[in-house]
């Protein structure tokens, strides 16, 4: 099974399939439909081969042994450049206990997307081409272990993100799209400079065979930087170093997105369409997180541990603001998109709290958080695509009406804001106990657990006004679930139940990982301070 390549089939797949998709004629609207589903659900039957051979004992980071499904070969290699002399790059992928889960969650939510994406009848083809690309590009990102290659990856996500905002959005997607681009860019392009300056920075081997690398085991190697010089001698702690990490944790919290760069994402969600609502908040935002903990933190561990403090006080302030700005909300889409801005408030917490229970339950509240969020844009979607309409007081007593939608949505916001028994809880748990263990963020977790009290009330208070009261006479032949929305919103309710009760399997998954970094973090902390 290892020597399949796994991780080049679940990243390429749907790139070829767009190339199908391509040649099927644009009047044959079902078949291109059936054609990105079944991608979909070969990713996702791959992704569960992947899990299924998992080891749990390996640790991931810093060593080429510890991570898994390796594939590795000389992808551009030039000679005789000026200045930088030889130019390589690796085709590099692998995975470990931080990116194995989200590697799941994205090909779950794709096929999920792909499904509600059935009534979309506009320009067939070239919505579910970019669906496709997106997929590719957000996979890319969680199996690669070269800058190069990861840049590209995250790169090839933002243009299909524009183009399925900005042509089958809302009445305000021209501007909802220019504003994701500009604010996803402008971190872009923060990141692609330092990505520069760490591989003019290191050289990999020795003597005249050295070459500079993007190999980020390489890069993560700490003995070898602090023996060789290695990255401090271009990013060093007395002048570019320091900016270099504020740069790229910018360009990270942005993607996140951490206030105050989070406006982009109210907007884009309000006039993305449902399956595109769905795939930004289940799997886009992740990747800020996911590039904090695989690439930060690794390659920066003296700032992180010196400076975490602030990246707790954001987390807070997203968690507190979120909320207050979610309960403020009469569009119930963009109620969910300011409650994604506070709980992904709870993943920068757990990190900062810079020890193996906080950094875990981050990223168990980055998977949670793709679960409950991706089952509360699909509810919103079902009731627009009844009604057109989405405003938190245009309903009432749908609770008469549409009794297993409301008991679905009952579950999807119980779990979101952290009822024992559900998903949200477990993360949310650990990311308070990390934080509490650390005290450079104790009183921030005591600031952030007015978060929890939020979070109930907003959700509590939508749920009274949507559900419970006078039935509205305009609503009284609304249909109950059908059939597809049944296959949507099955797995997200049994994922939720089933990880609130039993989260063993992924917290085992991720831990070994989190205590390797936890390592990284503190003894090159030691050796450089």
């Amino acid at each position: 099974m290892n020597e399949l390549p796994l991780l080049t089939l679940i990243t390429f797949l749907p790139l070829l399939f767009v190339v199908i998709v391509l040649l099927i004629p644009s009047s044959k609207g079902t078949a291109i439909k059936v054609t990105s589903l079944a991608v979909t659900i070969l990713q996702l039957i791959i992704s569960g081969v992947i899990w299924y051979g998992y080891n749990y004992s390996a640790a991931g980071f810093n060593t080429y042994e510890s991570f898994q499904f390796v594939e590795k070969f000389r992808w551009i290699h030039i000679e005789n450049l000026s200045w930088v002399g030889t130019f390589k790059v690796d085709y590099f992928l692998g995975i470990d206990g931080l990116s194995a889960p989200l590697i799941f969650l994205t090909s779950l939510i794709v096929f999920l997307a792909t499904i509600s994406s059935w009534s979309i009848n506009t320009s067939v083809k070239g919505f579910f081409s970019l669906l496709l690309l997106l997929n590719t590009g957000m996979m890319g990102v969680f199996v690669s272990l070269d800058l190069f290659l990861f840049y590209i990856f995250w790169e090839l996500v933002l243009l299909p993100m524009f183009f399925l905002i900005g042509i089958w959005g809302g009445p305000r997607k021209e501007y909802s799209a220019m504003k994701f681009f500009i604010y996803t860019l402008v971190g872009s392009v923060l990141i692609l400079v330092v990505f520069i300056g760490l591989y003019l920075s290191f050289r990999e081997g020795s003597g005249n065979g050295s070459v500079f690398t993007f190999n980020l085991i390489e890069l993560s190697n700490i003995k070898n930087g602090i023996k060789d010089g290695g990255f401090l001698s271009y990013f060093n702690p007395h002048n570019l170093r320091y900016f270099a990490f504020i740069a790229l944790m910018i360009g990270f919290a942005i993607k996140i997105p951490v206030f105050p760069f989070h406006t982009w994402l109210p907007d884009a969600h309000v006039e993305a369409p449902t399956p595109i609502s769905v795939v930004l908040a289940g799997v886009l935002l992740k990747l800020g997180g996911y590039g904090i903990l695989r690439i930060v933190y690794p390659l920066f561990p003296e700032f992180s541990v010196q400076l975490a403090w602030f990246t707790g006080l954001f987390g807070v302030i997203n968690i507190i603001y979120g909320a207050l700005a979610a309960m403020a909300q009469e569009d119930i889409k963009k109620l969910i998109a300011y409650s994604s801005v506070s709980h992904m408030g709870y993943v920068m917490l757990g990190i900062a709290a810079v020890n193996t229970t906080g950094m875990s339950g981050a990223v168990f509240q980055m998977f949670n958080h793709g679960i409950t969020t991706a089952s509360l844009f699909l509810l919103v979607g079902v009731i627009y695509d009844r009604t057109h309409l989405r405003g938190v007081n245009d309903f009432g007593g749908l609770a008469n009406v549409m009794p297993v939608y409301t008991g679905v949505t009952t579950i999807a916001f119980f779990a979101s804001f952290g009822l024992p028994g559900l998903n949200a809880f477990v993360s949310e748990l650990l990311v308070y106990m990390g934080a509490f263990q650390s005290e450079v963020t104790r009183m921030l977790a005591l600031i952030a657990l007015l978060g929890v009290l939020l979070g109930a009330a907003y959700f509590l208070w939508t749920m009274k006004r949507v559900f419970f009261g006078k039935t509205n006479e305009k609503w009284g032949e609304l249909k109950d679930l059908t059939l597809r929305e049944w296959i949507m919103f099955t797995p997200l309710v049994f994922l939720m139940i089933f990880f609130g009760v039993y989260p063993s399997p992924i917290l085992n998954m991720i831990t070994p990982s989190m205590n390797s970094l936890q390592s990284v973090l503190l003894n090159f902390y030691n050796l450089v301070k």
